[in-house]
């Protein structure tokens, strides 16, 4: 099943789930469906407001509900999910650096909660922190690691 539809499904459930609760503009991080076997991508920082999300073809570091939102404008380049934990000093200082020094053009890293996207987890084996897993348009894994904490370091991985 192709990734652009896996995805509908937790953008519909957001959507349903804001619209019951008063229009809250506060948003978490996407959920995949638990029988979803191909999952999206993963999520990342949310920006902050008044602050746009790069062109893919500046390379980007973007939530997984900004990747679900629009996910074909990211598909043009390589795409990293990247597995973080808030409690994980290795994620902290990767986020902290791809804040800092921004995304190469041609990559993005979507940045998914490790706690929270437990079905993501599952679909590609990631079974720690800090794990890396390149995917293609159609959520297909490319490559997976772990132990980058800079866009170089990261782009350098990717297959």
């Amino acid at each position: 099943m192709p990734r652009r539809q896996l995805l509908a499904l937790p953008t519909t459930v957001l959507a349903l789930a804001l619209a019951a609760c008063g229009g809250a503009t506060t948003t978490s991080p996407g959920a995949t469906s638990p029988a979803s076997s191909t999952p999206p991508a993963a999520s990342s920082p949310a920006a902050s407001p008044g602050q746009t999300t790069p062109a893919p073809a500046d390379g980007g570091y973007v939530s997984l509900a900004d990747y679900r939102a629009d996910q074909a404008r990211y598909d043009q380049g390589k795409v990293v999910l990247f597995f973080a934990a808030t409690w994980c000093p290795t994620c902290q200082r990767a986020d902290k650096n791809l804040k800092a020094s921004g995304v190469p053009a041609g990559l993005t890293v979507v940045k998914a909660d490790y706690d929270d996207e437990r079905e993501l987890k599952k679909t590609y084996g990631v079974t720690v922190q800090h794990t890396f897993v390149q995917v293609d348009a159609a959520g297909k894994q490319l490559a997976k690691f772990s132990g980058q904490d800079t866009a170089e370091a990261i782009l350098a991985k990717t297959v």
